[in-house]
């Protein structure tokens, strides 16, 4: 997985998706998507949404309390945040899907000597494999973040066929403190921090 990549390569990546023998476009009939279950100190009870795109070819989850901080007067165990998501997603039959891009987007704000990590993993229940993807930033640093990766085509996973898996999303934020004064913290909670999963979809195997 690719780190750091700028929106228009995002935009290529689904433009070559799309005229390739595995289509980028949702199948045809009616793509739902809901949250099971929601666990982890970023996303407390009530703060957490997933929304489908109208196409099902993407879903966005948006975080209304998630922030990693350090510095005067943190609590100790407020340097790392993390949320786990357990979504399911129900496409027509005969059909499976994968993850072929991310997109987060927040704000931070680091002092000095201060650096800030954000971290997504994702896989299916029940399989043991995973596909993870990290950004660095590094104080002084006091502005609007944005991270966009895609799946190299070869190494996507897709949902098995005929069988009832969600798809696991863990985040986490983390904050490593510096020497100096202040407070640093990073955050993907706002109108405008959310975290948007784009999606393949394939025919099954007859």
């Amino acid at each position: 997985m690719s780190a750091a990549l700028l929106l228009p390569a995002l935009a290529a990546a689904h433009s070559a998706l799309a005229s390739s023998t595995v289509s980028a476009a949702p199948p045809p009939g009616k793509v739902t998507m809901e949250v099971v279950t929601v666990n982890g100190s970023g996303c407390p009870p009530g703060t957490t949404t997933v929304t489908p795109s109208h196409d099902g070819a993407a879903l966005t989850v948006t975080y209304r309390r998630y922030a990693a901080w350090a510095g005067d007067a943190a609590p100790p165990t407020a340097f790392r945040q993390n949320c786990q998501l357990n979504v399911r997603v129900n496409g027509p039959d005969g059909y499976t899907y994968a993850v072929t891009g991310i997109e987060t987007r927040g704000h931070a704000h680091l002092q000095r000597g201060v650096s800030a990590l954000q971290r997504t993993t994702y896989y299916f229940q029940g399989d043991s494999r995973s596909q993870s993807v990290s950004h660095t930033l590094q104080g002084p640093y006091d502005d609007d973040w944005h991270f966009t990766d895609t799946t190299d085509p070869s190494t996507r996973i897709y949902k098995p066929c005929d069988t009832d898996r969600n798809l696991n999303i863990n985040t986490e934020l983390r904050v490593s403190p510096g020497d100096g004064p202040g407070t640093s913290f990073i955050a993907m909670e706002s109108t405008y921090a959310d975290a948007v999963y784009h999606l393949t979809w394939k025919h099954c195997p007859a």
